[in-house]
């Protein structure tokens, strides 16, 4: 039995999918107007892992992601400039230009994470007629008002408006620290905003109400009930969508709908960096490729995220992801002997392990079965038959792994031995210069307990 934490009803539930043997899952995806940071990735690990635990217990599972290229403010309460135009402001590139190059940088860092792709990445630029039609919608059924910027929902007219969140409207607008303008309440938000009647935008569109494009939080209602239907099983994302973009999501769908966009909603926490917020201004906000740069495999962040239960806040520090990379490795260089054909066995870690991941995807009790597996009195090919079911979950690409022999090419090999010289006569500014030529060769070092090992990047 699986049994998820619903943030909708705030307690962990067995899941019951809607259709026997389906499984629709909605994830929040990137705005593609910079380069994700490894905050964003923990939120799509997490929807990977999800998806892979669902599969193993053989479940189809329909994945969906949106690409949000335009409406997001740079203030989540509609305020600010779009985020698209800052972008096209910043580097003096078309939003088509902005778009294609961020969302191919989103996609390589979902390849180097090992991230499942999903079924579809729809684009809500690619829907505006669908997200006119669902305000026409909301506009019919008497949810909305218009201002002078904009078409808003009212969110008064909704009696269950702030169940997510689980804090009533009036709460909501008693904690609210935003500019009313004309809006009628702190909490209603933009379903489509007016364009500057002094400057031509390069993305904008005619609608029933005046030349301009819709608010963030639309796109997701729209792409999900078509893609997906309404209601569907599960929708995803990070924690801080809660109180106001799913929060939003899930009113519009209901306002529309009579129903549910989700059943399920499920959320992870946030990853701090050396105990405090990730900021630009700190210089603390770190891609995947600043990762790789920095000579860690893509992979070592992707254990160290399975480390942490995803509704647990996650500490990250060069450090502990220097122990998570030296983790993986031991994993690897055990499974590497392996080039037997598996034979069954193992059942009772097999089991163990299915009902860590099962419970509300308790990924630290899951490793903690494949290093007790490890160690295990079991023939190496039954270990191999459970860890190959273990690593369709974990993603970290084990059975790639297993039976691997690695032949280096020479020029690298000499570039291994002087470092090792360097580090043995202590000169570490040469030995990090060996280093960081082997990473632009493909090739990255790994030094442990058990001595220096090289591998090529995957």
């Amino acid at each position: 039995m699986i049994s998820l934490y619903n943030t909708l009803t705030r307690k962990q539930e067995d899941f019951h999918p809607i259709k026997p043997g389906y499984v629709g899952v909605y994830s929040c995806g990137p705005t593609v107007y910079w380069f994700a940071h490894i905050g964003n990735m923990r939120a799509f690990l997490f929807a990977d892992v999800l998806r892979r635990m669902l599969q193993a217990n053989v479940l189809h599972v329909k994945s969906v992601m949106n690409i949000t290229d335009v409406g997001h403010l740079t203030d989540d309460a509609d305020e600010g400039e779009d985020k698209m135009l800052v972008a096209m402001q910043r580097e003096g590139k078309s939003a088509l230009e902005i778009s294609e190059f961020y969302t191919q940088a989103f996609f390589d860092d979902l390849d180097r994470l090992n991230i499942q792709r999903a079924e579809a990445y729809p684009k809500a630029t690619e829907h505006i007629e669908e997200q006119i039609e669902m305000i026409q919608t909301l506009e019919d059924r008497g949810y909305t008002y218009q201002t002078s910027d904009g078409v808003y929902f009212d969110t008064s007219k909704l009696p269950e408006y702030g169940r997510l969140s689980g804090q009533k409207a009036e709460e909501k607008q008693a904690g609210a620290r935003v500019e009313m303008g004309e809006k009628r309440n702190a909490t209603d938000f933009a379903l489509w905003k007016f364009s500057p009647k002094d400057k031509k935008r390069e993305m904008e569109w005619e609608s029933p109400w005046g030349v301009g494009f819709p608010g963030w939080h639309i796109e997701c209602s729209v792409m999900s009930k078509k893609f997906l239907g309404v209601p569907f099983d599960i929708h995803t994302g990070g924690i801080d969508h809660i109180a106001v973009h799913h929060e939003n999501e899930l009113a519009q769908t209901q306002g529309a709908e009579d129903t549910l966009e989700a059943n399920y909603w499920m959320h992870n926490e946030f990853i701090t960096v050396d105990g405090g917020k990730m900021s630009k201004s700190i210089g603390n906000v770190y891609t995947i490729s600043d990762l790789m740069e920095k000579g860690f495999d893509p992979l070592a962040f992707r254990y160290l995220c399975l480390q942490a239960h995803y509704r647990s806040k996650l500490n990250f520090t060069f450090e502990s992801l220097g122990a998570a990379q030296n983790a993986l490795s031991k994993i690897k260089q055990a499974v590497r002997s392996w080039d037997m054909e598996a034979k069954e066995g193992g059942f009772e870690f097999e089991q163990k392990f299915m009902e860590a991941i099962n419970d509300d995807l308790n990924t630290p009790k899951a490793l903690a079965v494949l290093w007790q597996l490890l160690d295990a009195d079991l023939s190496e090919a039954e270990k191999k038959y459970v860890v190959q079911k273990m690593d369709a979950v974990f993603g970290l690409n084990l059975v790639q792994e297993m039976g691997k022999k690695e032949d280096m090419p020479e020029e690298i090999m000499v570039l291994v031995h002087a470092r090792e010289e360097a580090r043995q006569a202590k000169d570490w500014t040469a030995s990090d210069q060996f280093r960081d030529e082997l990473l632009q060769k493909g090739y990255v070092v790994e030094d442990g307990a058990e001595g220096t090992r090289v591998r090529k990047i995957s």
